[in-house]
């Protein structure tokens, strides 16, 4: 076992992990059931945090703060500024690592976790264009600037620590629980929208319904602050930070020495990741724009999706302790590249047809389940102890900013411009890149 620094035994025992320590009712050894409970509580913050943000930039911000613009050009700038997130998470990482390394873990993820609380919180007393302008769209970017500095320093290797406490036969099983975070967090965000959607009137929804999910915001992430918390003061987290197996590297020495792994593995989970919003915020934005179908309907739509998703996530962990991680990710990215294909023959699935755009939804949420639900966990393989925590981070950094960042931004210019085919072009691409990057993945040796 790794002797670490003096720098780095007084940062795993600031006082924020003490804290933690003695409010711990069994401090030391937790069960990998415990990890998985705390990992999906964070990760369903965080996801809850930015499909708020998603939905609002569809059903809110264009009204808001671009009166001023055509309705789909008005949603156009609000995916702009959706993306801005994801420019700012790898340099939230590179800065919180740095924090990280001198202050200790739980240091990092109270500063991180509260600063995306407070983002998103922030957000509910934005002002409109009619009130200050063009500065409500400048806060705007602020506030969501903040949440993806935040969301990279969240990154907090939980995920690792579950995999490698789980019993070697059911590792797929244990990847695939702190992906179970992103459909809760969707259901959690899309079904407070449906309710205020359904239940107000539209001049009390945009006056004062739609600020209350982000005032819910900061609630969830201290919940999810003390459940990180609980888990950073135990015993394998402290073991695994002294064998180097959960210790930040620096950046730079990271990509000198994993900068091809980074590369590669950042195109593993494209095509998941193509869909997740594809699935998520840009049908939202269609149904808005272009058809006569309640919003709040189809949110309920997609919440049921959501559900078929959880259980995708699950199935995706037993298939890959059957026949291997890296086969489930290509059989998804396959069954993706054959959904892509079937929309850009039958655009009209999800065009005027209710019936078409729930189905469109419903094997969408469930390919999107089967897929996601071990792209995390390939991403770690990808790493030897030495670099695992922050190569991992980074290559999720890079996978998310590359593959869902721009992606309704993307699609919804596309579909409006083009024709909606080319939404199945854009996912196609996902999955072709999927694929290509394992099979190069193979070639290189480097595991998936």
């Amino acid at each position: 076992m790794a002797t670490i620094s003096a720098d780095a035994a007084a940062a795993s025992s600031s006082k924020p992990e003490r804290d933690a320590r003695l409010a711990s009712s069994e401090p030391g050894h937790v069960a990998p059931g415990e990890i998985a409970l705390g990992v999906i509580i964070g990760r369903t913050s965080e996801f809850f945090d930015f499909f708020v943000f998603g939905l609002a930039c569809v059903l809110v911000f264009p009204r808001l703060v671009f009166p001023w613009a055509e309705p789909v050009t008005g949603t156009l700038y609000s995916f702009g500024l959706f993306a801005l997130a994801f420019v700012a998470r790898p340099v939230g990482s590179v800065l919180f690592m740095a924090i990280d390394r001198r202050y200790g873990r739980a240091t990092k993820l109270t500063i991180a976790l509260f600063l995306l609380g407070l983002s998103t919180c922030l957000i509910a007393f934005l002002p409109g264009y009619e009130t200050i302008g063009h500065w409500s769209a400048v806060l705007l970017g602020l506030c969501r600037l903040g949440q993806g500095l935040a969301l990279g320093g969240a990154w907090d290797g939980l995920a690792s620590l579950l995999a490698l406490n789980a019993p070697k036969n059911r590792r797929g099983w244990y990847a695939m629980l702190p992906q179970l975070g992103a459909p809760v967090g969707f259901m959690l965000a899309s079904g407070l929208f449906a309710f205020f959607v359904l239940q107000l009137s539209d001049a009390d929804f945009m006056g004062f319904g739609w600020r209350y999910p982000f005032f819910v915001a900061f609630t969830i992430n201290v919940v999810a602050l003390f459940a990180r918390l609980r888990l950073v003061a135990t015993e394998e987290f402290r073991r695994l930070l002294e064998a180097d197996e959960l210790e930040p590297e620096p950046v730079v020495d990271t990509v000198r020495a994993t900068g091809r792994n980074i590369l590669v593995g950042a195109f593993v989970p494209l095509a998941c990741y193509a869909l997740f919003h594809l699935v998520t915020v840009f049908p939202v934005s269609w149904i808005n724009l272009f058809t006569g179908r309640s919003v709040g309907e189809f949110l309920m739509v997609q919440f049921a999706g959501a559900v078929i998703c959880t259980m995708t996530i699950i199935m995706s962990g037993l298939i890959a302790d059957q026949i291997g991680r890296r086969s489930t990710i290509a059989l998804a990215a396959a069954l993706i590249g054959l959904f892509a294909i079937g929309s850009i023959i039958a655009p009209l699935l999800f065009g005027d047809s209710m019936p078409g755009q729930t189905i469109f939804v419903v094997v969408g949420f469930a390919l999107l389940g089967l897929a996601y639900g071990q792209s995390s966990g390939a991403i770690a393989e990808n790493f030897g102890t030495k670099y695992r925590y922050t190569g991992s981070a980074l290559t999720s950094d890079l996978a998310w900013l590359v593959g869902a960042g721009f992606a309704p931004l993307v699609a919804l210019y596309a579909s409006s411009h083009l024709g909606l085919p080319w939404v199945g072009v854009y996912l196609l691409s996902g999955a072709v890149c999927t694929l290509g990057a394992l099979g190069l993945n193979r070639r290189l040796g480097v595991t998936a």
